[in-house]
């Protein structure tokens, strides 16, 4: 599997986040460095499953939708009238 990389936008929000949550949540102060680098451990921890569980979600949808587009086209079909010319 291809490793998740997040834009650096999104990881120093996910950093911050982080940094806040140690701070509110466990009294506790996390340095930048260390707060991406456990974002790195987690995204590469849990990645995995979380992409997992999107594929899973995607197959579903994907599914129904194909599922109600083949009823819609068997909706479509003409049945034979019987009559021959």
């Amino acid at each position: 599997m291809i490793p998740i990389k997040l834009p650096r936008e999104e990881k120093l929000q996910l950093v911050q986040r982080l940094q806040h949550y140690y701070e509110t949540e466990r009294g506790e102060s996390i340095g930048e460095l260390g707060a991406e680098q456990l974002v790195d451990f987690m995204i590469g921890a849990i990645g995995p499953y979380v992409y997992n569980a999107a594929i899973t979600d995607a197959r579903s949808v994907f599914q129904e939708t194909t599922n109600r587009l083949d009823d819609e086209l068997y909706a479509l079909e003409k049945k034979p009238s019987g009559r021959s010319r």
